[in-house]
């Protein structure tokens, strides 16, 4: 995961509140086995319509959503935010979210800012006096910014760092690698423990010798 510190881009006013990720992507999308590639499925209901704000030429490449109250509720699906990221946003900035959904957009580097519901209307209108110029949200100081408007915004210290760093749940894993493989060495043989992949001698891999067919 690269690391998330300023994002400069388009950004994109939907004035819609209640989102849930079966609008954000419909359930036919999750039969694919890819992680990416959603960038065709994102809002892709909605997209059906001309009018819809994503169809309109001055929010081409957007890279800042600025959305309606309770965005990401409903069902825990991972491929919402990966729709998201594949259509170019890196950043949604709402007056309130699913749970859910603002736990897994941390955990995949989509950066989710929480701002008052007067400040999204700030937002909103401050986007559309000036459609496709650069807006700017900045991690270090959580401000966003659209010409001379800038918006604070809340995100937790801990998902605030992991972004920062840019540390998935195997980048965090592996920052403790050498006392993973401490433990490993003194526990005991009998006892149940990972083994090396096929054709990979590497930690986490099966050996050649443990991948040989059994003989009668």
């Amino acid at each position: 995961m690269e690391k998330v510190s300023r994002i400069v881009g388009p950004a994109v006013p939907l004035r819609r509140s209640n989102v849930d990720t079966d609008q954000i992507i419909p359930a036919v999308y999750l039969k694919r086995v890819t992680k990416t590639g959603f960038d065709d499925a994102l809002f892709a209901a909605w997209r059906q319509d001309p009018e819809f704000i994503l169809n309109q030429p001055e929010y081409a490449n957007p890279r800042i959503l600025v959305a309606g109250t309770d965005f990401g509720t409903g069902s825990s699906r991972e491929h919402a935010v990966w729709a998201l990221r594949d259509y170019g946003f890196r950043a949604v900035i709402g007056a309130r979210f699913g749970e859910i959904f603002r736990g897994n957009s941390g955990k995949q580097g989509l950066l989710v800012g929480v701002v008052d519901e007067a400040e999204v209307e700030q937002l909103w209108a401050a986007i559309e006096a000036a459609p496709g110029e650069d807006a700017v949200v900045d991690l270090e100081s959580k401000t966003v910014t659209i010409g001379d408007l800038v918006v604070p915004f809340e995100i937790d210290d801990y998902t605030r760092w992991r972004l920062l760093e840019g540390l998935d749940d195997i980048a965090l894993t592996l920052r403790d690698e050498d006392a993973i493989t401490a433990f490993e060495a003194t526990r005991p043989s009998w006892m149940p423990k990972t083994l090396p992949a096929l054709g990979n001698t590497e930690p986490g891999t099966l050996s050649p010798d443990l991948a040989e067919e059994p003989t009668a």
